[in-house]
């Protein structure tokens, strides 16, 4: 139950351990191909052109950054923690001057506080993280990419924890860049970075005055393979990760057989059922609101006087939670990972599993509290 990376279902294990093939034999160029297709309405990016290129989530970080910025361009990032910095960070490298809209840990800017900062610059690029997988922090990547679009900025959505769990509808929203990783929600093991790119994003990069700084994550050296391989031929860059591109087949099938809007709206229902487990026995969130906390992920604070150590009491009821990451904040809260194949189950195994932890070391609270309180939330929300 930690942010990634998720348990996984048995058929993308099963797809994933097949015999290695050609990366041009014609089974595995129909397989690729595939995937790409799928990509575009698991991304709700219909016009977009996906990239599935062999890395982690921190290179379609750097896909998005070291193709789409230039020395000189001003970027603004809306920052809501640990990942943030990282955009931030990243974009520095490829000589971008960055501005941080910061917001206290727990909260995000809103659309308005977006819109009066765009007036101070001449920004080229907004960035922002769907889900910040230090905070639980849910980023309104609606109403905020409209602002930024309104401005003529282009944007990128790091969506690694959110993406195939937490609503986002690229190109309707006006997403430029959306990018993931493999291990979350969208439930096959680490090793894929995937990206949507709009039309927008790539006139911009076409209209380039440099050479992209970064060859692996060159889109002159991807492009052509991508559509190659859509087109079911055979091209060469580098060596795709064969066995990842067939599990990811097996889960984008998945989680197209159940369904975006059903997928969206499980979700969010563990979440809530979770949250409503955690609240029971007198854990608070690091999110400031239920509005503000994510489907993917929970980050709930120790309750007083309980350190660190109650990770591993949870774990010893067989439950696997993540400490903090944040570094204001990351001794005081641990994270819990709801996203991909988790199931009912697993939510209640998982408040089960904290109660007792509390249990051992002495906390107060009612106990078969949140197990109830979770129980009740799912039967009541069907």
């Amino acid at each position: 139950m930690i942010p990634g990376p998720v348990e996984f279902s048995p058929e993308v294990l099963s797809a994933l351990g097949q015999p290695t093939t050609s990366h041009v034999s014609p089974d595995f160029m129909e397989c690729f191909g595939q995937c790409l297709q799928m990509m575009r309405q698991v991304f709700l990016a219909p016009s977009s052109q996906p990239f599935i290129v062999a890395g982690t989530g921190t290179l379609a970080m750097d896909l998005a950054a070291s193709n789409l910025v230039e020395p000189g361009d001003r970027a603004l990032v809306i920052n809501t923690g640990y990942f943030g910095d990282r955009m931030g960070d990243m974009l520095c490298r490829y000589g971008a001057e960055v501005d941080y809209l910061d917001s206290p840990v727990g909260e995000v800017a809103c659309a308005e506080r977006l819109r009066e900062a765009l007036k101070d610059k001449d920004y080229a690029l907004v960035a922002m993280t769907h889900v910040d997988t230090s905070t639980g922090v849910l980023t309104d990547v609606k109403n905020l990419s409209a602002v930024a679009k309104d401005a003529g900025c282009l944007t990128i959505v790091d969506g690694v924890c959110g993406t195939a769990g937490a609503e986002c509808r690229s190109d309707e929203w006006g997403v430029d860049v959306h990018l993931t990783a493999s291990q979350k929600a969208i439930g096959v093991p680490p090793g894929l970075a995937l990206v949507t790119v709009s039309e927008d994003a790539l006139r911009k990069f076409e209209s380039r005055a440099t050479p992209v700084p970064n060859y692996y994550a060159d889109i002159n050296n991807w492009l052509p393979i991508m559509q190659a391989y859509e087109a079911r031929k055979g091209a060469y860059f580098g060596t795709p990760a064969v066995n990842l591109v067939y599990a990811l087949n097996a889960s984008l099938r998945e989680i197209l057989d159940e369904g975006m809007e059903a997928r969206f709206a499980r979700h969010r229902r563990l979440a809530q059922a979770f949250r409503a487990g955690a609240s029971a026995i007198g854990l608070k969130m690091v999110p400031k609101t239920e509005e503000l906390a994510a489907p993917t992920l929970s980050a709930l604070y120790y309750p007083e006087g309980i350190d660190a150590s109650l990770t591993g009491h949870i774990n010893a009821s067989g439950v696997i939670v993540a400490g903090g990451l944040h570094p204001k904040i990351s001794d005081q809260y641990f994270r819990v990972g709801h996203m991909g194949v988790c199931n009912e189950s697993d939510i209640l195994a998982t408040v089960g599993a904290i109660e007792r932890a509390l249990a051992t070391m002495d906390d107060a609270f009612t106990a078969g509290a949140g197990v109830t309180a979770a129980q009740k939330a799912l039967s009541t929300s069907g």
